[in-house]
């Protein structure tokens, strides 16, 4: 069902499955939405599923601020192996015997990864280095050193363990910032613990305010595209300001406005709306007036 016209720009909600790029993804979407403005919020590795969010049309502006929410995470960390990638689709590099570990040891050391810390992403990850994917230099034998990065891990707990023989695999929830890896996690745990460790399992939950309820399969969105309207997603993520006619216009139209009430003063983006519901644009707070991030009505 292609969507027809601008009124039908939003986010889809996807259930990605296992075995597929998040770019792949974008090009199902792309197939079904009958446009080529079609980007996504945060990629999910080919092994991981769960909650992929979209954007269409307009909502493709919205995507680098939805991508900066919080996000939920379910995993499975095998303990007594550490691989190239940090997860199951990687090369084993090194390991130790882990049948000696106990879970409230294990928590223990995933609670020294818990808060506001330095990681060192994955060897095997998309950031760039000189214009190079990172994944690229390392399948090139050319591995880059990256440099550590402050991320926030609000929960790291183990729910479960498994033993395995000298392996041992622990279920784990993690709430974390954007930007952070938790293939990373799964190594630094392993090396804390001096086992190695890497994923096996990985699924997420939610992003920001969308979790796995609010999530569609492939098939089902063959079936019937849903999208979340472009002002209701808006409305979703951030806080809102309701504008006069005379400041929507004035906004749309590339004028500096004064902030005012509730929507003065906050960190981070701030959904602009016109009296009749449309999203104008999202702001932020500049010293009192309103810097545009996007215009969404010229």
């Amino acid at each position: 069902m292609p969507l027809q016209t601008d009124t039908e720009s939003g986010l889809v909600i996807v259930a990605k499955p296992a075995g597929l790029t998040s770019h792949d993804v974008v090009a199902r979407i792309r197939r079904l939405a009958g446009t080529r403005r079609v980007g996504h919020a945060g990629t999910l590795d080919p092994m991981a599923t769960g909650v992929l969010v979209i954007g269409v049309g307009k909502a493709t502006r919205l995507l680098g601020h939805l991508a900066l929410t919080e996000k939920q995470y379910l995993a499975t960390i095998r303990l007594g192996q550490s691989t190239d990638t940090g997860d199951a689709e990687g090369t084993v590099l090194a390991g130790a015997p882990a049948s000696g570990l106990t879970r409230p040891g294990i928590q223990a050391a995933a609670d020294d990864l818990t808060g506001e810390i330095q990681q060192v992403p994955p060897a095997v990850s998309a950031i760039k280095v000189n214009g190079q994917r990172a994944y690229r230099l390392a399948r090139q034998g050319r591995a880059p050193a990256l440099p550590p990065r402050p991320v926030t891990v609000s929960q790291f707990r183990i729910t479960a363990i498994r033993q395995a023989g000298e392996l041992l695999d622990a279920d784990a929830e993690v709430t974390c910032s954007s930007g952070t890896y938790v293939r990373a996690l799964a190594r630094d745990l392993g090396e804390a613990l001096g086992t190695g460790g890497h994923l096996t399992m990985l699924e997420r939950t939610r992003v920001g305010h969308y979790d796995l309820s609010a999530a569609r399969t492939l098939d089902q969105l063959a079936q019937r595209l849903e999208v979340v309207p472009l002002a209701a997603a808006a409305a979703d993520a951030f806080p809102a300001w309701r504008l006069t006619s005379a400041q929507a216009g004035a906004l749309s139209h590339g004028a500096t406005l004064a902030m005012d009430g509730a929507a003065a003063g906050g960190a981070g983006p701030v959904a602009a709306f016109g009296p009749d519901g449309t999203l104008i644009a999202l702001v932020e707070d500049r010293a009192g007036l309103a810097r545009p991030l996007a215009v969404f009505v010229p």
